[in-house]
């Protein structure tokens, strides 16, 4: 039995009887029998040779029913290809309608309730005056529209930076609550995707709210904060009065007010008493950092106690934490085999491990010793190819190991010998940066003396107009544009022909969002910056209802007023506004600031083309290594991981920049649902999963999809070449950076202007109505 064979078990039967069966016709035709069984044998060699002649012609007939089938599924190929292309070729024609529809319902909305009752003629012409005003009083139909929770720290007042306190904000409650609870979360189809420890700590924080029959859980309009799960009762979703659904027990809704201040877009609405489960959302984004920032030293330590790492600087330290990935392993299983080759350092993270290696005079290896939490062990295989020298063997279930192969390790943070070199000039470089600093060197000493010169007379010019009447000395021309913030004004230098453009910020706005800390971080970070990519920044001012930014003037444009008149752009065009881009991208990370609001509303156009970020609202200055963790951005352009609530650094400007390459080329950006929560779905999902339009090329494409890896460390850009890796992707390949950058290129988007106050090529806005109420608790004491 050993060998894998079988005895079969024989029926005994009374009587066994061997035939002989006699195949043939006896003289008279009559059939043959066999004596002992009785059947008849004779005549049968013609049935059967009749019968395969018949099955013979059923063959050939179902052969050629096959191949007629075969012809027809290729005819139906065929047809389908075509069918295919042409739906492609309508589709693209559908995007090119939709813009077109768009503008014209834009000026339709701005019309109000005036109807074109006028000859079509009439209504054409009537259409081609208004079509530059094509936006409401407040907002532009089709511009994508930031958004941003509050900021976690703050430098506008260090006395009162807020703290959190995990069991302070607990709330006990029974275990098969908090399953109940848990399951809840978890069949959500955004939470599910976060850490499981921090939808056990949400668990742990949620509260109980009852409402009473007829009551509003959550009002159309109303700005929302809090997350519910319906625990007990009937609760139904209504959106202008209109029944929608119903929400079942046990099930979690309005999660998009946990990730920052927005208007509930539908009302939910108490039919019965009912029992609910809330969260905040000051406590589930502390929950988020709290969290992945306690993991985040967990993991830093454990790489401090590895000899080959623990000299790297933070920078290099949190690449290498962003790339490490979990792996589990059972009782038994084995994680290293004695004798394999490998490339992967492993850590051990939870559990025990037995090391067990073959020696002399034993026929089983031997155990050697047993590793535990914070042990580590392959780390010769960061360097070459290791052969393993032993056995590494789970002790126990769920042990937890993290992970990081060479390769990724090489690309990511370079290999040990540029490690090793990078360290050598690492000390060098910091005392280097130390002089710097105390020289104070300012940053435009890398551009021309002319421009520096010409920055210091405007500087020195409205230095001298009041700090709280900057209209004392300045006229309104026009509106260049509006937003929730308030607006920008094109003004003049009275009396003269200068113009500025003069960004008003409600002081009201700022604190009912609680946006202070961005608004002064915006200030900060412009009044350090001078590069030919960014919008300059030459005096601040205040009074009691606005704070003022007094910005340069770029008058060519808006890049996402053209991009939507245009509908999408040309390879070669698209390349100039990455290229500029770019440059704005390596300057501020040189300088350690993130921009984190990357899309076409924030690229303006001046005078000679070039393009310039403006809106530094949501930047921030981080230092190396270090991470942020406050949600802002714009729908459409926001990493996975600032949806995550991991933390985010670098890495967020580089996604962004491939859904403006996409979006530049196609007209629209590839991640976009009919809410905001089904963008911030598709985006998790990742752009792998997605098809793009025929007109993306394959090297387009390929770099858009290397700047939108889902993991931040795999994105071009993020890697140990930094930047330069963008620069050198095959789609920019020829392209004359040095051109660019001594601003000698030729601007395809350049447009010809009248004078320093020509804002023809600016969409037209109504005025204001009324004023903005005063604001007098002294946040802006500084500007």
């Amino acid at each position: 039995m050993g060998n894998g064979s079988m005895k079969h078990k024989h029926l005994k039967r009374p009587e066994r009887h061997v035939a002989n069966f006699s195949i043939s016709y006896s003289g008279n035709g009559k059939l043959l029998k066999d004596p002992a069984l009785g059947i008849s044998v004779s005549g049968r060699a013609d049935v059967l040779r009749s019968k395969v002649l018949e099955l013979e012609r059923e063959l050939k007939r179902k052969n050629e029913e096959l191949r007629e089938s075969e012809h027809h599924i290729t005819e139906l190929q065929e047809q389908l290809a075509t069918q295919t292309k042409a739906v492609a070729e309508l589709t693209e024609e559908l995007q090119s309608k939709c813009i077109q529809l768009n503008k014209l319902q834009d000026v339709v909305n701005t019309q109000g309730g005036n109807s074109f009752h006028s000859s079509p003629f009439k209504m054409a012409q009537r259409l081609n005056q208004t079509v530059s005003d094509a936006f409401s009083a407040n907002r532009r139909r089709g511009a994508k529209e930031g958004v941003s929770a509050e900021p976690t720290t703050r430098m506008y007042d260090l006395s009162k930076q807020p703290r959190f306190s995990f069991e302070k904000a607990r709330v006990r409650k029974d275990s098969s609550e908090k399953k109940l609870i848990a399951d809840a979360l978890n069949k959500n189809l955004f939470l599910k995707r976060l850490d499981p420890q921090q939808i056990r700590d949400m668990v742990e924080c949620m509260y109980g709210r009852t409402y009473q029959q007829g009551s509003y859980i959550i009002k159309q309009g109303e700005p929302g904060n809090h997350i519910f799960v319906l625990a007990e009762g009937r609760l139904e979703v209504f959106q202008q009065n209109k029944l929608l659904s119903s929400i079942p027990v046990w099930t979690a809704f309005g999660e998009l007010a946990i990730l920052y201040n927005c208007t509930r877009t539908a009302s939910v609405k108490a039919i019965t008493n009912v029992k609910t489960w809330a969260l905040d959302r000051e406590v589930f984004q502390n929950i988020m950092r709290r969290t992945a920032q306690t993991r985040q030293e967990q993991y830093r330590n454990f790489l401090r106690s590895v000899s080959l790492l623990k000299n790297l600087p933070e920078d290099k330290l949190t690449k290498i934490i962003d790339c490490l990935e979990v792996e589990y392993y059972d009782k038994g299983d084995y994680v290293i085999r004695e004798g394999e080759e490998g490339s992967t350092f492993f850590i051990l993270a939870k559990g025990k491990v037995r090391v067990t290696q073959s020696t002399d005079g034993h026929a089983q290896p031997q155990l050697i010793k047993t590793l535990q939490k914070g042990d580590y062990f392959g780390e010769k295989a960061l360097i070459s190819d290791d052969v393993r020298s032993a056995n590494i063997i789970a002790d126990e279930n769920d042990v937890e190991c993290l992970v990081i192969d060479r390769e990724t390790f090489n690309q990511t943070v370079g290999t040990f010998e540029e490690l090793q070199t990078y360290l050598a000039g690492y000390v060098a470089n910091l005392t280097r940066a130390d002089e710097r600093r105390q020289a104070k060197r300012s940053s435009c000493g890398l551009l021309t003396n002319e421009l520096s010169l010409e920055m210091i007379q405007l500087k020195e010019k409205v230095d001298q107009f009041p700090s709280s009447s900057p209209f004392q000395n300045l006229e309104v021309v026009t509106t260049l544009g509006v937003g929730g913030f308030g607006r920008v004004e094109l003004v003049k230098v009275k009396n003269e022909n200068l113009a500025f453009a003069m960004k008003c910020i409600k002081k009201k706005h700022v604190v009912d969002t609680k946006q202070q800390e961005h608004i002064y971080s915006e200030k900060k970070i412009l009044e350090e910056t001078c590069s030919p990519f960014i919008v300059k920044l030459y005096r601040t001012f205040k009074d009691s209802k606005y704070v003022y930014m007094l910005l340069e003037a770029c008058l060519g444009g808006e890049l996402w007023s053209l991009l939507r008149d245009r509908g999408s752009f040309d390879e070669s065009t698209a390349k100039f506004c990455v290229g500029c881009v770019t440059e704005a991208l390596e300057y501020l990370h040189h300088k350690g600031v993130i921009y984190r609001d990357l899309k076409p509303e924030n690229l303006i156009l001046d005078g000679e083309g070039y393009i310039k970020l403006v809106d530094f609202g949501f930047a921030k200055k981080i230092e190396a290594g270090q991470k942020t963790w406050t949600f802002c951005g714009t729908p459409e352009y926001v990493a996975p991981e600032v949806i995550l609530n991991k933390g985010h650094d670098f890495g967020v400007d580089f996604w962004s920049l491939g859904i403006l390459v996409y979006e530049l080329l196609t007209g629209n950006p590839p991640f976009s649902g009919i809410d905001q929560m089904m963008t911030y779905n598709l985006i998790l999902k990742g752009i792998e999963r997605l098809d793009f339009p025929r007109k993306v090329t394959r090297r387009s494409e390929d770099l858009i999809r290397r700047l939108c890896r889902q993991n931040p460390t795999e994105r071009l850009g993020n890697m140990k070449n930094g930047i330069n890796d963008i620069k050198r992707h095959r789609w920019l390949n020829g392209f004359n950076w040095e051109g660019l950058r001594m601003r000698k290129l030729i601007s395809p988007l350049k447009r010809e202007l009248a004078g320093p106050t020509d804002f023809s090529y600016f969409d037209t806005y109504p005025p204001e109505e009324g004023h903005p109420p005063d604001e007098l608790s002294g946040w802006d004491k500084d500007f």
